[in-house]
Parts: structure tokens; C-alpha cells; sequence
């Protein structure tokens, strides 16, 4: 099992220290070539215009869509934003998954926020019952899911933080900044 992080912009190397924890091999991608053997790729938190626009600029954007074709992707935060197929802006999506997600959604930095999740589809794959501690940082939303993409977490509101759409993920929190290692673990049983 070998995993990428996108690591162009963002928050990669605590995704690659969660990866290790759990006793992945990893590899960083930034460059088309870096997608060879890998078994799934996870997008990290930064700024998603940003990552698409270096994504353009080192030709990322188709390999990158052929890659989740028929492999695991997952995105956090900004990656959710960049997975997506609709974000609402003007800004290069790889529209792979079927959401609409609204950047900012939870406001400023100083709106950041922490909380706890029931996540039941987390604790049956991980064999666990105790919620899911998430970090929230300008978060954004998922607004809707479509198509075959599913609902995996949402706030007690209805606000819609998680979603999957077969071997896609995505979330508005930043499991790598916890200590709990269960979405990373999640992940790799889709990437399996």
C-alpha cells in the first residue's frame, strides 16, 4: 500500500506524519510522474485556488482526474474544495465528485472551532464507538450531495461536513491535526 499527498500548497506533511503513524508508505505529489504505484491520493487543507492554479501550472489536472477514475482520492478542506464539482467560484475544480461545497462556509480564522462527531460508517470500519474529535479551520461546507455521493457526517444543524461517493472522500475538518488516526485508516481501506 503506497498513499501520495498532494503537496503543492497546504498542510501535507501532517497528512505524511498521520500516514506513517499508521505505518504507511507514502510519497509526495508534485508532479504527474508522482502518481505512478500509488494506491490513493489524499488533497490536504491550504487554500484551494491556490492548489488548482498550481495544479494548471504543473500539468496535475488531468492526470489527476484520470487517477480518481479508479483510484481513492481524499480530500480535506481545501482539497474537498478541489475534489468537487462545484464550488461556487471561479477557480479550477478537478469536478470529480458530485457536491457543492461553499468555501468559508464557517467564516474567518478566528471562527474556527472544534467539535465532536457521531460518524457511524468511521466507527463500524474502524471497530470503534467513541465520536470523532474534528478541527474545524475556515471550513467549508458540503451544501449538497447528488448523485451517488452520500452524506457520512453532519453537525447537529444538518450542515453537511463528511460526504463519499464510492472510493471518494471528503471532509471539511482536518483529521490530521488530531491525534485520532481513524479517517486516515478509513481511507485505506477504500484505497485497498
Amino acid at each position: 500500500m503506497k498513499i501520495g499527498v498532494l503537496a503543492l500548497q497546504g498542510d501535507f506533511a501532517e497528512h505524511i506524519s498521520m500516514l506513517k503513524k499508521i505505518g504507511v508508505d507514502v510519497a509526495e505529489v508534485r508532479l504527474p510522474k508522482h502518481l505512478d504505484g500509488l494506491d490513493g491520493l489524499i488533497m490536504p487543507g491550504g487554500e484551494s485556488t491556490t492548489i488548482g492554479k498550481l495544479s494548471v501550472a504543473y500539468g496535475l489536472m488531468e492526470p489527476l482526474r484520470e487517477f480518481g477514475k479508479s483510484h481513492a482520492i481524499w480530500g480535506t478542506c481545501a482539497g474537498a474544495i478541489f475534489l468537487s464539482k462545484d464550488a461556487k467560484s471561479d477557480q479550477p475544480l478537478l469536478g470529480l465528485m458530485d457536491i457543492k461545497v461553499q468555501r468559508n462556509a464557517f467564516g474567518r480564522q478566528v471562527d474556527s472551532f472544534e467539535t465532536d462527531l457521531e460518524i457511524d460508517e468511521l466507527m463500524k470500519a474502524t471497530g470503534t464507538e467513541h465520536a470523532y474529535h474534528a478541527v474545524f479551520i475556515r471550513a467549508p461546507l458540503i451544501e449538497s450531495v447528488h448523485g451517488n455521493a452520500k452524506v457520512l457526517s453532519a453537525l447537529e444543524d444538518g450542515r453537511i461536513v463528511a460526504a463519499q461517493e464510492g472510493h471518494l472522500l471528503a471532509t471539511s475538518f482536518h483529521p490530521e491535526l488530531t491525534n485520532d488516526t481513524r479517517f486516515h485508516e478509513y481511507f485505506i481501506s477504500l484505497a485497498s
